[in-house]
């Protein structure tokens, strides 16, 4: 989610090493962090002196094996944007992998809005996590926009889910903030089933970007 700050900074400074670096992480997210079925962990440790994979995580999710449901939404946002700027298919055929494996999960739920981790032992009562669904969106209306047939409707579901009651807020509740019902990190017993800043943040872009392509 990093990447688009060095993209940016070459596009701005006309230094292409900042692209270099960010092409980089990319290609070597895609290949270290990626199970066979397209989800993804979430922190890799890489040897620096050696080379390679030293050991793959999920810090925030449930378990190492199991798919961290904002972990997921980073990673189709992030290959989005890599797209973007470099335009290479690859980037473009690993958000279609992930979008695959997020609405063909069985564990998916119906309103769009996952699990905080689409492995968690107690499904269907487990925290969502509206930060996932928001993040997810936004990037949705992006691929749309790059022809990706279907992505503009599965992003207008979550955003119908998000607008209505069991996850907006009404103003003046919810510390000012706009939705309820997301999770940073359970295992860390932090901010479970709360309003976080990127869930608003995200769900604001992602509204910028369906009214963009409604015009």
């Amino acid at each position: 989610m990093n990447l688009e700050l060095l993209f940016k900074a070459s596009r701005l400074s006309g230094d292409s090493t900042f692209h270099k670096i960010a092409v980089s992480h990319a290609t070597q997210t895609m290949e270290n962090h990626y199970r066979d079925d397209w989800s993804c962990y979430h922190v890799v440790d890489y040897d620096k002196e050696g080379g390679g994979v030293r050991s793959r995580q999920n810090a925030q999710g449930y378990a190492d094996e199991s798919a961290w449901a904002r972990g997921q939404a980073w990673g189709i946002y992030g290959f989005t944007v890599a797209y973007r700027y470099t335009k290479d298919e690859r980037y473009l055929n690993m958000a279609e992998r992930i979008y695959n494996f997020l609405f063909t999960h069985p564990n998916m739920p119906e309103d769009l809005v996952p699990y905080w981790d689409f492995n968690a032992p107690n499904i269907p009562n487990e925290p969502r996590d509206a930060s996932a669904a928001a993040v997810i969106a936004s990037a949705l209306y992006e691929l749309d926009g790059y022809g990706m047939e279907g992505y503009k409707e599965k992003a207008d579901q979550i955003m119908t889910s998000l607008a209505g009651d069991a996850y907006k807020a009404i103003v003046g509740t919810n510390g000012n903030f706009l939705l309820m019902h997301s999770v940073g990190s359970i295992p860390h017993g932090n901010e479970i089933d709360v309003p976080l800043n990127y869930a608003d943040y995200y769900y604001l872009e992602a509204l910028t970007r369906k009214l963009a392509a409604e015009k």
